[in-house]
């Protein structure tokens, strides 16, 4: 088996033997085989020796009697925790100077007998050194930062704090009171480089200037009479018609599942007693009424009394201020999708009633084009009798269409109520006046038609017939007038005439000569020249003749006098000023 080769850096020697631990050993007790490397050893540690012993007599105090002590007498040393103890103690007392403001006390070096360590190592601890391990390690800078008595003399070169907790543990600047008038005012401004770094810096603050923007004042600012409660009313007015309108939601959802359902179909069946006559009957069946001491007429719970309640009729006051809406005219589309909605609301219920067999289907509805579709066997077999069938139930259809017209029209008396009706309500929104001047009125059919048609429109008046001239005057609704107007400036052709038709006798204008339609000579009169002209119309407070009617006057007085009656003589005189 090959021998294991030593490791150099071993304890082991070369023989095999274990090297001893102790560096106190002399060179003599080394084995032979290392004598060279002892030797070398031996003279680095004697003159180590001679240095240490050199510094310690720099250290060493004087004597009580002002001798010095032997050199080779030297006490006990002392223990490694008495120096840690003296040391901890040392800085606790330096720290606690520097917090007082006072120079620490200089630590005088004990005597080199009694150094736990060489002196090399006690000059580097006494100069704050930066040395590391051991028990000889050096203050924080931290705590030598602390031992100054000013923090503003460090220099650049003193070492900031790099740790976050002793960074916070740093004692702020002592603030500096300086003298003011008769006060001592704290200064708290800080420096020039610090007031850069702070971006929360007040260069007001301290120097007795206002601080942040100029106050201003406002004024007062009062609110109306009224304001919050006709807040409040809008806001109950806005509820409550919010109120309405769920209820009709509500509502006309219910209408609408009642009319989709079945159940809006079955008639429900009467009730026992009816509301009315609830509280005269002591049970609820109207088999009571035999029995007169069940009905409940003069007994003294009756309901019936020997007072009358008659409620004050009050007329509401905006009925009065409300204007007419006027109709509205449906364009033929618009006619046709009102139809075409009803029909189908019609068939809706029309087949719900068939559904529940409240009625019977309809038949078939054949016609020419689909009967062969509809009746399509039978037609192949009989196509004689079935085209008979078509055409007797479109004759069928045909006559039931015409008899539903014929029900649908109104009577002739009907006809004339509603006539009258509609021009009575033309009246009642106003009374208006026209005034008719006709050069001539000889032909008997325009005086016909003048006379029929202000008695068809139901409209009062006169028509005053002179020689020189004929002047109309009409009253009536506003859709009355406006078509009598259509008529004398439109309709009527003044400039025909025709031979005269008999007429009844004791008629007062067939016995004057100017009011026929030909001359003495039994001519016809030339009405080329005549004409219509409108010389007045408006609107009048109240009718001033009660019917209709035409007088004829042989001169200018009579018919003035007939106008002053009505009081509009002053009509005749502006129709006589136009040419």
């Amino acid at each position: 088996m090959v021998e294991k080769r030593p490791y150099p850096e071993d304890g082991s020697l070369q023989n095999g033997n274990k090297r001893t631990k102790s560096t106190n050993a002399s060179p003599a007790s080394a084995t032979n085989g290392s004598a060279p490397v002892n030797a070398d050893f031996s003279k680095k540690l004697a003159e180590a020796k001679a240095r240490a012993a050199a510094l310690a007599s720099k250290f060493k105090k004087p004597q009580g009697n002002g001798s010095d002590p032997p050199s080779g007498a030297s006490g006990p040393a002392p223990s490694a925790p008495d120096s840690i103890r003296a040391k901890v103690e040392a800085m606790r007392a330096k720290v606690a100077a520097s917090k007082a403001g006072t120079a620490p006390p200089q630590r005088a070096p004990p005597p080199p007998s009694t150094l736990p360590f060489p002196p090399p190592l006690l000059e580097m601890d006494e100069g704050l050194s930066r040395a590391r391990g051991g028990l000889g390690i050096g203050l924080h800078p931290a705590l030598m930062a602390d031992a100054g008595s000013d923090s503003r003399s460090k220099g650049k070169n003193s070492i900031a704090p790099k740790f976050a907790t002793t960074m916070a543990n740093r004692r702020t600047e002592s603030p500096v009171y300086k003298e003011g008038k008769g006060k001592k005012r704290l200064d708290i401004s800080p420096g020039v480089e610090d007031s850069k770094d702070n971006p929360y810096f007040d260069p007001n603050i301290g120097s007795g200037q206002p601080m942040g923007r100029a106050r201003i004042s406002r004024h007062l600012i009062f609110n109306q009479k009224g304001k919050y409660i006709a807040q409040a009313q809008n806001l109950r007015t806005q509820e409550k018609m919010e109120q309405i309108k769920r209820k009709i939601a509500e509502d006309a959802r219910k209408r609408a599942l009642d009319e989709n359902t079945e159940k809006g179909f079955i008639v429900p069946p009467p009730p026992e007693v009816e509301w009315w006559d609830d509280g005269l009957l002591a049970e609820k069946d109207y088999n009571a009424l035999s029995d007169p001491s069940k009905v409940k007429i003069d007994t003294d719970d009756s309901i019936i009394t020997i007072y009358i309640q008659h409620p004050v009729l009050i007329q509401p006051p905006q009925e009065k201020l409300l204007i007419p809406v006027k109709p509205m005219f449906l364009t033929k589309t618009e006619i046709k999708k009102v139809r075409r909605q009803r029909r189908l609301v019609e068939n809706k219920e029309k087949q719900a009633k068939i559904r529940l067999g409240l009625e019977p289907p309809p038949p078939p509805k054949v016609k020419r084009g689909n009967m062969m579709r509809v009746l399509g066997e039978q037609a192949i077999a009989d196509p004689t009798a079935v085209e008979a069938l078509v055409e007797r139930q479109i004759r069928e259809r045909q006559e039931a269409h015409e008899q539903a017209n014929e029900e649908r029209k109104l009577t002739k008396e009907q006809r004339h109520e509603k006539l009258a009706s509609q021009q009575r309500a033309d009246a009642s929104k106003g009374i208006y006046m026209c005034v008719f001047k006709v050069d001539s009125l000889a032909y008997g059919k325009h005086r016909y038609q003048v006379d029929i048609n202000a008695k068809q429109h139901a409209l009062t008046g006169c028509t005053i017939l002179n020689p020189l001239f004929s002047l109309i005057v009409v009253e009536g609704g506003e859709h009355a007038i406006k078509q009598y107007k259509k008529l004398m400036l439109q309709r009527i052709k003044w400039n025909e005439n025709a031979m005269p038709s008999s007429v009844k006798e004791g008629n007062q204008e067939a016995e004057v000569t100017w009011l026929q339609s030909v001359d003495e000579k039994g001519q016809l009169k030339d009405l080329s020249f005549n004409k219509c002209q409108l010389i007045f119309e408006g609107a009048e407070k109240q009718r001033a003749f009660k019917r209709w009617g035409s007088r004829v006057c042989e001169t200018e007085g009579e018919a003035k006098e007939i106008l002053t009656r009505a009081k509009m003589d002053s009509f005749w005189a502006l129709a006589k000023s136009l040419t």
